[in-house]
C-alpha cells in the first residue's frame, strides 16, 4: 500500500497544511486513507472531511506496536494511498528516545518520510538542516523534502540547489511565503471542521499542493512503502466512515463488517459542545452496542442503556446547555438510577454541578457529580497519562494509557471516589482522577484509541438485567 509520512523539522512549520493539501490533491483523484501521528481529535476531523474516510490516529504509547500496525492494516485496506500527519518535529517523543514519536511510527510500518522544512531567512543552511534529519537515524527514511516559505524563485533555486549538492535526497516541492493557508486556531488549537467557518479551505489547499508540490515524485516515494506483513497475516479491511466517530445512522460499523443489531444501546453525544471522540473507540463500541448519536444542545435524552460524554468544548455552549435544564435533570436520574455513564474532560465536566467561566459566571451543569469546575487562562495539564485503575462500572482494573488536555479546575467534594491513581500526569485532584458517582466515571484523561471497552458494555448489560 503506498504510504507517506509527513514530517516537520518542528512544530509550526506546515507539516499539518502540507498534510491535509496532500490528502485534498490526491483525493480527488483516489482512495485516500489518512492518519494522525499522536493524541490529536482536531486535526482528523479534518482530514476526514477532506478524504470522506475516518482518520486514524497511530500512537505507540497509548496503543502499542502491535495496535499501531493493525489499525494501520485495517484501515488501508481497499483504499489507493496513505497519508500519514506527524507531530511535533519528526524525532520529538515522550523522552531522549523516539517513543511515540513520528519517527518511531515510520519505524515500526517502514513508511517513507517527507520532511517539510521552513526555509524563512536560510539558504544553504538548509541543507545542514536536512543533512542533520536524514543522518540522526539511518533507520529512517527520510525519501524527500518540500520547502515551505520559500522568499522567491531565486531563493527555492539557491536551497534546492544546496541540497542537491550535498544529499541524494529530493526537493519535492517548494511553497512560497505568499501562499500560507490560514487555519484559525484557539486555546484547544484548530476550530474543528464541523464548525463550518470557511469551507472553501479544500479546494484551495487541493490547489495548493497541486500548484507547488510534485505530486508525481511524491506518489514514487509513497511505493517505497514495504509490506511489514500485518496485512496478509491478518486481512480484514475498513468500511470507510465519512465522520470521526462514525456514521451517525449506525449504517456501518466502520471496520468492513456487517451492521449487528446488539442487546444494548448506548446513547453517545455529539455536538459542537462534545466532538472529541476516537474513530477507533467508537468502533469498537459499535461491535458490542448499538450507538445512538444526540446532541444535548438540541435533543432529548435518547432511550439507552449507556451514555458516553467526549470531549469538546461545553465551556463554549455553556449558557445553552445550561438552559436545557431538563435533559441535565433526565441524565441525573439515569445516573441515580444506575444507567451506566461515561464522560472524558468536556464530558465529565458537564456531569459536574456547575461550569464557571472566565468572567465568574455560573451555570448550572447536569449535576451527577459532586464538583464544580472553573475555566483559566492558563493550560493546567497537557501529555499523556497513566493510571493504575481500582473497581468502577466503566474501565477494567489494571493499567489505563491517555492524554489530557484543559484549561480548567474541577474542585470536588472532600468524599468523592476516584478510580484512578496516576503514574504520570495530573489527573483532576492530588494525583487522582476518574470520580465515581453511580455507577457513573468522569475523568479529565481521555482513553486510548484502543480503549478496551469491556466493562463499560458489561455493566450496561448488567444494567438491563
Amino acid at each position: 500500500m503506498p504510504a507517506i509520512l509527513i514530517a516537520g523539522t518542528h512544530s509550526g512549520v506546515g507539516k499539518t497544511t502540507v498534510a491535509m493539501a496532500l490528502m485534498a490533491a490526491f483525493a480527488r483523484r483516489c482512495a485516500v486513507a489518512p492518519f494522525k501521528v499522536g493524541p490529536d481529535y482536531i486535526d482528523p476531523s479534518h482530514h476526514t472531511a477532506i478524504c470522506g474516510r475516518a482518520s486514524r490516529n497511530l500512537d505507540m504509547f497509548m496503543m502499542g506496536e502491535e495496535r499501531v500496525r493493525e489499525t494501520f492494516a485495517r484501515a488501508a485496506a481497499g483504499t489507493d494511498i496513505c497519508v500519514i500527519e506527524g507531530a511535533m518535529g519528526l524525532y520529538d517523543g515522550m523522552g531522549s528516545d523516539d517513543t511515540a514519536s513520528a519517527a518511531h511510527v515510520a519505524r515500526v510500518l517502514d513508511l517513507p518520510v517527507i520532511l517539510v522544512v521552513d526555509v524563512k531567512g536560510v539558504s544553504r543552511s538548509a541543507a545542514a538542516i536536512v543533512k542533520g534529519y536524514c543522518d540522526f537515524d539511518k533507520r529512517i527514511n527520510v525519501a524527500g523534502v518540500i520547502l515551505n516559505k520559500v522568499g522567491s524563485p531565486r531563493h527555492g533555486d539557491m536551497v534546492r540547489t544546496a541540497i542537491r549538492q550535498e544529499l541524494s535526497v529530493p526537493v519535492v516541492g517548494e511553497i512560497p511565503k505568499s501562499s500560507r493557508i490560514e487555519l484559525p486556531s484557539r486555546h484547544l488549537g484548530l476550530y474543528m471542521a464541523h464548525e463550518g467557518y470557511r469551507m472553501d479551505y479544500v479546494a484551495e489547499l487541493a490547489s495548493l499542493a497541486e500548484d507547488h508540490l510534485d505530486m508525481a515524485a511524491i506518489r514514487d516515494i509513497a511505493q517505497q512503502t514495504r509490506d511489514f506483513g500485518y496485512a496478509a497475516a491478518n486481512g480484514g479491511g475498513d468500511g470507510g466512515s465519512g465522520s470521526s466517530v462514525g456514521d451517525a445512522d449506525g449504517d456501518d460499523n466502520g471496520d468492513g463488517v456487517a451492521p449487528t443489531r446488539h442487546d444494548i444501546t448506548i446513547g453517545v453525544a455529539r455536538d459542537p459542545a462534545f466532538c472529541f471522540y476516537y474513530a477507533d473507540l467508537v468502533d469498537s463500541l459499535k461491535r458490542d452496542a448499538n450507538l445512538v448519536f444526540w446532541s444535548p444542545l438540541a435533543d432529548d435524552l435518547p432511550e439507552a442503556d449507556g451514555f458516553y460524554f467526549g470531549g469538546g468544548y461545553p465551556e463554549l455552549y455553556a449558557r445553552e446547555l445550561s438552559a436545557r435544564s431538563k435533559t441535565g435533570k433526565r441524565i441525573r436520574d439515569a445516573a441515580a438510577d444506575g444507567v451506566p455513564i461515561y464522560g472524558e474532560c468536556g464530558g465529565m465536566i458537564y456531569l459536574c454541578e456547575s461550569l464557571i467561566d472566565l468572567d465568574g459566571n455560573a451555570y448550572p451543569m447536569a449535576g451527577v457529580f459532586p464538583a464544580e469546575t472553573a475555566m483559566t487562562n492558563r493550560l493546567q495539564a497537557l501529555g499523556y497519562t497513566d493510571a493504575t485503575v481500582s473497581g468502577n462500572p466503566v474501565v477494567p482494573r489494571g493499567r489505563i494509557r491517555g492524554h489530557e488536555f484543559h484549561y480548567s479546575e474541577t474542585d470536588c467534594a472532600p468524599d468523592v471516589r476516584f478510580a484512578y491513581r496516576m503514574n504520570r500526569g495530573k489527573g483532576i485532584r492530588d494525583g487522582m482522577d476518574g470520580m465515581v458517582e453511580y455507577a457513573t466515571l468522569g475523568s479529565y484523561m481521555h482513553a486510548p484509541p484502543s480503549f478496551d471497552v469491556s466493562r463499560f458494555i458489561e455493566s450496561c448489560r448488567l444494567h438491563v438485567r
